[in-house]
């Protein structure tokens, strides 16, 4: 797994730059390893590597991830679509979820989260292109949403996700991540205390730190095309 660790060397020195560019530290920006079907033995060998979190998009395959490698310093993000009947299993097990677009989805992680278990750590998922086929909350409804979740006991709103349209220009690429930013700015400014925008793939990372992204979500960059 030499090219895991060699890509992981890679990606880690562009989003540095990207941070530099964008006259940030490097280290406000995390790297989220989107590990969806890729083997065990590439999540370990980017964990030897220092990496800790990961994403992941289906909860049964997550499930035997996060047992098979029997480390309790990973950190695992679910980023897939989250199905009513899927969330005890995400709330027991997960340390992150990105997609929260209903406020059901928010009480029964909340109602369904252990207690002995720290918060769980919840972004809004945020339809920033106003997209039919896309998943996501519409713009003008971020703050009341964020408002009645953050109401809610044993789960933390710790900011925004969006996965944008794809656009092939740099500034282009701004436009979406700029107005993410911008709701973020506006839940601060309603007193809730978030600090997090998820958002940046491997074709658009640049222009998400520029507007100000924590966490990157990064996949085939890091361990190479998904196995079918």
């Amino acid at each position: 797994m030499i090219r895991v660790t060699e890509n992981l060397r890679v990606i880690r020195d562009l989003l540095a730059k990207a941070c530099i560019d964008a006259g940030r530290g490097d280290s406000t920006v995390k790297l989220l390893a989107v590990s969806k079907k890729q083997p065990i033995s590439a999540i370990l060998a980017a964990a030897e590597a220092g990496q800790r979190d990961f994403g992941e998009n289906f909860v049964q395959e997550a499930l035997g991830k996060i047992a098979a490698a029997g480390r309790n310093d990973l950190i695992w993000h679910f980023i897939g679509h989250l199905q009513t009947n899927k969330t005890r299993t995400v709330a027991t097990h997960f340390d992150w979820v990105h997609t929260v677009d209903r406020l059901k989805i928010a009480q029964r992680l909340s109602s369904q989260r252990p207690a002995e278990m720290d918060d769980l750590n919840i972004c809004l998922q945020v339809n920033i292109d106003n997209e039919a086929a896309k998943s996501g909350v519409p713009a003008d409804e971020v703050l009341a949403l964020a408002t009645s979740i953050a109401k809610l006991p044993r789960i933390r709103l710790r900011g925004l996700m969006c996965l944008p349209e794809n656009r092939s220009d740099g500034q282009g690429q701004r436009v979406p991540f700029a107005r993410l930013r911008e709701l973020l700015e506006l839940l601060k400014q309603d007193g809730l205390e978030v600090d997090t925008l998820s958002m940046g793939m491997s074709g658009d990372y640049a222009a998400a730190i520029a507007e100000g992204s924590t966490i990157v979500r990064i996949g085939t960059a890091i361990f190479g095309a998904r196995p079918t």
